[in-house]
């Protein structure tokens, strides 16, 4: 029996609709704003709350997509790299729990610690954070770095180019723009298309 992709299960239920919500959101160069969300652990997270922090890797997931399950470890292992180079995950759930009940606030505080996620997991009750950065669909990410205090966004898309196997993996694209970024240089691909679900926004 042939393998069926991920990717592939995805297309045939119908998950990546070609949707997305009003607004452009952040380009590579943009200055971010700041927010303040929900963590799991009931504090609230802020990026100007991380005064040690040269930048961040904020990825817009979930819990139920099999496009951010898939990418949980590897996620993890982000975190676990760059965190102590100063660049910590900072993890948002910006869909619908109306819509994607397995989305609700009780569900991910279970999921973190399932996984025992070592990164922060916010909720973005309103989606005004997710419409802000333009995020489209989980996982979605944003390399942030801070410069001369402002936060200006470094790399849009996707983790890497494999999303059945982190070990098939040929471009690691946030890997990649991290260790420039922490050498100095510039980032040679800044954007890539994300790959996953779409956001499940509120009607």
């Amino acid at each position: 029996m042939k393998k069926i992709t991920l990717l592939a299960l995805i297309l045939s239920l119908g998950l990546l609709s070609s949707f997305v919500p009003l607004g452009e959101g952040y380009k590579v160069g943009d200055k971010v704003q700041d927010f303040n969300l929900r963590n799991v652990d009931g504090t609230r997270v802020s990026l100007a709350g991380q005064k040690e922090a040269k930048g961040f890797i904020v990825i817009f997931t979930c819990n139920h997509c099999p496009f951010s399950v898939a990418y949980e470890d590897r996620i993890i292992a982000l975190h676990q790299k760059y965190a102590p180079q100063g660049y910590p995950v900072i993890a948002i759930n910006p869909n619908d729990a109306g819509t994607v009940p397995e989305d609700d606030f009780e569900s991910m505080m279970e999921r973190a610690r399932e996984k025992k996620f070592p990164f922060a997991y916010l909720h973005d009750e309103s989606q005004d954070v997710a419409r802000a950065f333009g995020a489209a669909r989980t996982p979605h990410v944003f390399v942030i770095q801070k410069d001369k205090g402002d936060m200006l966004v470094k790399y849009i898309g996707a983790i890497d180019d494999n999303t059945d196997d982190p070990s098939a993996a040929t471009r690691k694209y946030v890997e990649n723009a991290m260790e420039e970024l922490i050498k100095g240089e510039l980032v040679s691909l800044s954007f890539t298309k994300a790959i996953g679900c779409t956001i499940k926004w509120k009607k």
